[in-house]
């Protein structure tokens, strides 16, 4: 199964920033854990700031990847033309969050994303990007 992992603005600051919020780990090194626990699995990794380059990535893989897992970031609350690109490719999309949004500020309680995904994880901390795939690899 090969898997696409996108993530948005500020996901690469990671292990860095709000560490009571998003842990202390990189997202490179919960990368390699995947990679290392689902070997017979093809894993790839694209992060960006940019909305209109998540919107490439998302067009460039969206006919050939067997799935992708999308943390928007704060693209969730806002970027319509994202879901539009969830919306227009054939690779069933699970959007997630390391934090329970739902326990956040307000704005965050609302997705712009959710309609086009197959499902939405949240809350899991970085097990959310584990959750999504295993239900890729059991579906």
């Amino acid at each position: 199964m090969n898997i696409q992992i996108i993530n948005g603005p500020n996901l690469n600051l990671l292990g860095v920033r709000e560490k009571s919020i998003y842990g202390d780990a990189s997202f490179e090194t919960y990368f390699a854990t995947l990679q290392q626990r689902y070997p017979e699995h093809t894993f790839s990794y694209f992060q960006s700031n940019k909305e209109g380059e998540l919107i490439d990535k998302l067009h460039n893989v969206g006919f050939t990847a067997d799935g992708i897992i999308i943390n928007a970031g704060a693209y969730t609350h806002t970027s319509i033309a994202i879901a539009d690109a969830i919306a227009a490719i054939a690779t069933p999309v699970i959007e997630v969050h390391i934090s329970n949004v739902y326990k956040r500020e307000t704005f965050r309680h609302q997705s712009m994303l959710a309609a086009s995904c197959r499902g939405v994880i949240v809350g899991f901390g970085m097990d959310s990007y584990r959750l999504a795939l295993e239900n890729f690899i059991n579906t």
